[in-house]
């Protein structure tokens, strides 16, 4: 078993634990259902799931970028107070006029892109060019179209790639190609 299913089952474990203790307790107000808070509970616990594959999915690719010796920093604040989840080499060189721009990078990642994808276009506007990093499959060819209008640049596991459409594929990059862009900057 790999850490990330032990990881996993764990949560899982205690989940059904905290989840399972709810639903006995029941969703009864006055005698009355209360779909109000069932719905309140459901959503909560679905935010929780949705939160820690995010995390877990920062926590990841932050392994992979320093076992690669790349120099980032994770949710460094931009303008207006901004976060990107990685910026490469850091805050310090971002908010340095004296650095290139052309030495700076950025990535979202967002386990799931939906339209969520235009909330990496206002983190880090020194950067033209921002990357995001989606497990998301199959998005619209409309939808990458614009994206790419936006300059805005999708990092996918190679995998993936093949539930994209030919011509979107050529547009997409896989995660060792975005770490070999990054170390080619870096050097």
């Amino acid at each position: 078993m790999t850490w990330i299913e032990f990881e996993e089952r764990l949560f899982r474990t205690l989940e059904r634990h905290i989840v399972s203790k709810r639903l006995a307790d029941g969703f009864m107000l006055s005698k009355k259902a209360d779909v109000e808070g069932f719905i309140k509970f459901s959503l909560s616990v679905q935010n929780r799931r949705k939160s820690r594959a995010g995390s877990a999915l920062e926590h990841h690719l932050a392994a992979i970028f320093s076992a690669r010796k790349l120099r980032f920093e994770r949710g460094a604040r931009t303008e207006n107070n901004n976060r990107p989840d990685f910026l490469f080499p850091g805050a310090k060189e971002y908010n340095s006029s004296a650095f290139s721009e052309n030495r700076l990078v950025m990535l979202g990642a967002k386990s799931t892109c939906k339209d969520r994808w235009r909330q990496v276009l206002a983190e880090a506007n020194r950067i033209k060019t921002k990357h995001l990093l989606t497990l998301e499959p199959g998005i619209s060819e409309n939808q990458t179209s614009e994206m790419r209008t936006k300059s805005l640049q999708l990092v996918l596991p190679k995998k993936l790639h093949e539930t994209y459409k030919s011509t979107q594929q050529r547009a997409l990059l896989d995660l060792q190609e975005f770490v070999a862009l990054v170390e080619k900057i870096q050097r």
